[in-house]
């Protein structure tokens, strides 16, 4: 099928590919306190939208021939030396780990895919993989269900290949006794369910996992612990990511005198998620100076958008463009303090020149239409493709209304992606 065709099937299809009772049974089967009915699982309606996303198989594999030009772009001396010089001291620190769950979003369109982010802590993996297992067939007879996907059949043995490795990078050739899942205030973020599906994850496979904040940690004569218990490991989800808050302390430093490993660690974020890397990966000539070779610079040059920094010496010409542009904070997450220019008032834009920002091309989003109470509807969409060490792990789409990604919109959440 062609790009034609998987755009003709996300305006025209509107199966309800999902099973709703074979996404309960996969949440009984991960969280036991469920005693075989629906009240031990989290409510998780609100985060899946109940249709699939078609996405075309050459653009599935243009994407990932994109993330791999970009992890060897991030190996160029002259890259390092520049992202290092803008980065936190702690980013100079190389422990070994090459960062668990690193995410690429992207927006797919008639040009093919552009890269809209890069992230560290990539959050939706282990619930993307439970909603992937519980689709339907849709009506069109050459798509196959996700769960007969290679990919996603393999998915847990590779999460648990993945942290292996993250802990081998470090320590060679043995294994962690006990990871912990650490967070502010875990219980009460958004992704709580996740942390819990991966501790399930991870013990089944005999890996002592708890799920923690990061004040439960001590570390004390060269050794973190939690209530007493040596901590060998940290999925790391939180959003600091140089740890240079006072109660991220004795993480901060286990993991400079690498008594712990930690992944995904401020050098990984410094290298591939500092926003401000997207200037350098949206100038491929610069890239190609520094020894990038034509194949991965010309895969960079066409789905990398335009990025700059934002100056105030260069005010005036963001302004006139600015209904082109899209402005991320540098520092941010989760969509937070985003502007697209052609929603921007002049006294947003003048905070903006007191911050520090990007301005990247703006590249629509993709669409999908949905039924909602029988009205036809347009949401937009992105892709996010999960990946370890340049190879896919997992793909979802995100579908939702207004300027940013959310999971508040009526039809929204995230859903499966069915290859075409």
């Amino acid at each position: 099928m062609t790009n034609a065709d998987a755009a003709h099937l996300n305006r025209e299809c509107y199966c309800i590919t999902l099973d709703q009772k074979a996404l309960e049974k996969n949440l009984r089967d991960q969280f036991p306190d469920s005693d075989h009915d629906s009240s031990g699982i989290p409510d998780l309606h609100h985060l899946f939208s109940n249709i699939a996303v078609f996405v075309p198989e050459a653009d599935m594999s243009t994407m990932e021939r994109i993330v791999q030009a970009i992890e060897s772009a991030t190996g160029l001396p002259s890259y390092r030396e520049q992202v290092l010089s803008w980065a936190p001291d702690i980013a100079g620190f190389d422990p070994g780990p090459i960062g668990a769950f690193m995410g690429y979003d992207f927006h797919l369109g008639p040009d093919g895919p552009k890269l809209i982010e890069i992230n560290t802590n990539a959050g939706g993996a282990f619930l993307n993989a439970e909603l992937a297992r519980a689709q339907h067939r849709c009506c069109t007879p050459s798509q196959q269900n996700t769960s007969s996907n290679p990919a996603l059949d393999g998915f847990k043995e590779a999460v648990f290949a993945m942290f292996k490795h993250e802990w081998q990078k470090q320590f060679g050739d043995s294994t962690p006794s006990r990871l912990a899942i650490v967070d502010n205030d875990p219980k009460s973020q958004f992704m709580f369910p996740e942390f819990q599906l991966a501790q399930r994850l991870l013990l089944d496979r005999g890996l002592d996992t708890l799920i923690l904040d990061p004040s439960e940690l001590e570390y004390t004569n060269g050794r973190l612990t939690a209530d007493g218990k040596p901590i060998d490991m940290v999925y790391n989800r939180l959003v600091d990511f140089a740890l240079k808050s006072p109660t991220h302390a004795p993480l901060r430093q286990a993991y400079l005198d690498g008594a712990a490993v930690v992944t995904p660690n401020p050098r990984v974020h410094a290298l591939l998620a500092d926003k401000r890397n997207l200037t350098l990966l949206s100038a491929p000539q610069c890239l190609r100076d520094g020894g990038l070779n034509e194949a991965d610079a010309a895969y960079l040059e066409k789905a990398v958008p335009e990025t700059r920094l934002v100056s105030r010496e260069d005010a005036t010409a963001l302004w006139e463009a600015r209904r082109k542009l899209f402005f991320k904070p540098v520092a941010s997450h989760g969509s937070k303090g985003v502007y697209r220019g052609d929603k921007m008032t002049r006294r947003v834009f003048e905070n903006i020149l007191e911050d520090d920002y990007i301005a990247q091309e703006l590249v629509p989003a993709g669409e999908r239409n949905v039924r909602i109470d029988d009205t036809i509807t347009s949401r937009k969409v992105d892709i996010r493709l999960y990946t370890y060490a340049g190879k896919r792990l997992l793909a979802a789409a995100r579908v939702y209304k207004g300027q940013t990604t959310n999971f508040r919109t009526p039809g929204g959440g995230f859903a499966p992606v069915f290859q075409v």
